[in-house]
């Protein structure tokens, strides 16, 4: 039997089975939901048993309650293949009036339609990703990002990442998903995303609503959003990406197939943190381009590791989209949520805000004269920030900390106070 590898959503998970009646995992498949879930549960079903697949949906369409007798908390897996069960549940915690009694599992957002109630009060939902750098060993973990937020002293100087760049490019082509570990050639831990979009265009994208739909297109999109992953281009221009690359897209089947793709938790994008500033530059509100998993990106690109050696332009978005699937693992237990800040003169890559109204302000840069770069960044929106705070235009507090996130680097809290933070030492 396999080991068991802990993840950061254990602890959310162990906090939700004591407050409230049912907990839903979401996420991207094959990122290891069901797996934690058995951690916990006491009994499970499995709705993609193929033996008892058929049996299990006449009975979620007859007697669903039936579906849900066993010792709690139950694992009710892929719960989305009967969504009848979703009012089934929601009832039972009603009527039993406990905490912990059920946990669910899918990786496809359910059609609204199908379900009577939305669960609020009774059904809470935990997001879980990829594995991040620390869960799956490659980093360190002497720098925890929450001490950065709690500790005004903490000291990093002179900690050494023990990854070179030659394998944090390695790592963000392979990806955070579990079953890598087990997989000894690093070659074919590269070909886990390749069949991760594979399957995605050509069979995953119907079992949301039925509806069969051209991978072809599913692959257009996803190739020209990671031709600009990480950056603020306008939809406008993917599709005409689109349209240069596969042939004429409307907007509506455009917005309709990223739709799917979002439903799907493949892709996650990063929305604009603008706090009324009063930039003299008009500030950006569209939506960065993003990817819940980095691997996803150069999988869809359909480049390697060496190529990306060679191409350091390209590498430094995909190099964003790793730090960017690693903080929100890192600060997942605190309500992390990532936004960034961009008013056309400058940007700043991150902006981690945390659900008690902490924030931090983060860049991601690689060489070192973009770590320059990226700590004048910082301070120059900090001084913003201060500078409308003093006249009481605005009412956040100063950030906690900035930091520019490298590649292989030594950690070190820089004169200005500017933490450097290489990758590979973070939890």
């Amino acid at each position: 039997m396999k080991e068991y590898i802990p993840r950061y959503v254990d602890r959310q998970l162990e906090e939700t089975l004591e407050y409230i009646g049912a907990t839903l995992i979401v996420g991207p498949k094959w990122c290891g939901k069901t797996t934690t879930a058995k951690q916990f549960a006491n009994s499970e079903i499995q709705l993609q048993n193929p033996q008892k697949t058929e049996s299990y949906l006449k009975l979620a369409d007859t007697d669903p309650l039936i579906l849900l007798e066993g010792e709690n908390p139950r694992l009710i897996d892929e719960w989305q293949m009967a969504p009848k069960l979703w009012d089934a549940v929601r009832y039972s915690v009603d009527e039993r009036n406990e905490y912990g009694l059920y946990i669910l599992t899918g990786s496809t957002m359910v059609d609204n339609s199908k379900i009577m109630h939305s669960g609020a009060g009774r059904i809470t939902r935990l997001l879980m990703r990829p594995m991040s750098l620390y869960e799956s060993g490659d980093s360190t973990g002497e720098i925890s990002i929450m001490d950065l937020f709690d500790r005004k002293d903490i000291e990093i100087n002179g900690i050494s990442s023990k990854l070179s760049l030659k394998d944090i490019i390695f790592l963000a082509c392979r990806g955070g998903w579990p079953e890598i570990l087990n997989i000894k050639n690093k070659s074919y831990q590269l070909k886990i995303a390749q069949s991760y979009i594979q399957s995605i265009c050509e069979s995953d994208t119907s079992i949301i609503d039925g509806v069969k739909r051209n991978p072809k297109i599913f692959e257009a999109i996803l190739k020209s959003y990671s031709r600009n992953v990480s950056t603020l281009v306008a939809n406008t221009k993917i599709i005409e990406d689109i349209k240069e690359n596969y042939g004429e897209l409307s907007k509506q089947t455009f917005y309709s197939y990223v739709n799917i793709l979002k439903k799907l938790y493949v892709i996650e994008n990063i929305n604009a943190w603008s706090p009324n500033l009063k930039s003299k530059q008009k500030i950006r509100k569209s939506e960065k381009k993003g990817f819940i998993d980095p691997s996803l990106a150069v999988a869809s690109l359909g480049t390697t590791p060496e190529q990306l050696l060679q191409d350091f332009k390209t590498f430094g978005f995909i190099f964003e989209s790793l730090c960017i699937r690693d903080l929100h693992v890192y600060s997942s237990t605190a309500g992390g949520k990532i936004l960034y800040y961009n008013d056309g003169s400058f940007e700043v890559d991150c902006i981690l805000q945390l659900n008690d109204g902490r924030y931090a302000l983060i860049e991601f840069k690689l060489g070192d004269k973009d770590i320059e770069k990226g700590a004048e960044n910082l301070l120059k929106l900090k001084k913003l920030i201060n500078k409308q705070r003093d006249k009481g235009k605005i009412h956040i507090p100063e950030p906690t900390f900035l930091a520019v996130v490298t590649g292989d680097d030594i950690a070190l809290k820089r004169d200005d106070g500017v933490y450097v933070l290489p990758i590979g030492v973070l939890k």
